[in-house]
């Protein structure tokens, strides 16, 4: 995914500035920026951008991963091929790291935090000093408060932020220029889902699809009336 596909919406502008901010800092701060918030808020797409634009290295964790894991897969991303040890392979991490002066961003960190891996990340950091960029869920920073000696390396919080009418408003018109949605139906929506980008993303996709199938150029409220607006929510059941 390059640069001019990515939509350049609230929190994807907020982490950009985080990763310039520590990618520049003074040599004597600490390198970590963590964005955390609930899921559905776009931080894997302001992780991407972040990604394309500092040619950060990118790993997106998983629940079942151990250390090892964590590494190997950290490793295959850099296009190293991994040595025998844990201890070789975090040398390794972070030499590309400090040679490269490329950030590394770990999307989806719960699962790494979360578990004794996290202190993998503080081992990266201390031998390598460079841009780690954290992504995670709301519980990341609470998390993160028992590992003090990770905890007290973050230079940057950034709290991922609701969805705004103008992001919404991008989503629309970068998604589908064909049909033109009002702005009382955008902000319906973005009320109904409660600023989650990835419900918004649901509804701008059915309101699309029900403007090609009726005709319309522009929806506004009043058109789509009484049809329903995605929330996440199973409808109940009839009868």
């Amino acid at each position: 995914m390059s640069v001019n596909t990515i939509v350049p919406l609230t929190n994807v502008g907020l982490l950009a500035h985080a990763v310039e901010s520590a990618a520049n800092r003074p040599p004597e701060l600490p390198g970590l920026v963590v964005m955390y918030g609930p899921s559905g808020y776009g931080k894997s797409l302001a992780a991407a951008y972040a990604a394309n634009l500092h040619r950060a290295y990118y790993v997106e964790c998983r629940e079942s991963w151990t250390k090892k894991a964590f590494l190997v897969a950290i490793l295959r991303e850099m296009g190293i091929i991994p040595m025998k040890t844990l201890s070789e392979m975090v040398d390794q991490v972070a030499e590309q790291l400090s040679r490269s002066a490329r950030p590394l961003i770990v999307d989806d960190v719960q699962y790494v935090i979360d578990k004794a891996a996290a202190n993998v990340l503080t081992d990266i950091y201390n031998a390598s000093q460079g841009t780690l960029i954290l992504i995670g869920e709301e519980r990341v920073p609470t998390s993160m408060a028992r590992l003090e000696r990770l905890h007290n390396r973050v230079l940057e919080w950034v709290p991922a932020q609701k969805a705004s009418l103008n992001d919404v408003r991008e989503l629309a018109s970068r998604s589908y220029p064909d049909v033109d949605m009002d702005d009382d139906l955008l902000q319906a929506v973005n009320d109904r889902v409660r600023g989650c980008l990835r419900r918004v993303a649901v509804n701008l996709y059915r309101i699309h699809s029900e403007a090609l199938a009726n005709g319309w150029e522009r929806v506004d409220l009043d058109t789509w009336g009484e049809r329903t607006i995605h929330t996440g929510q199973p409808p109940a059941r009839r009868g």
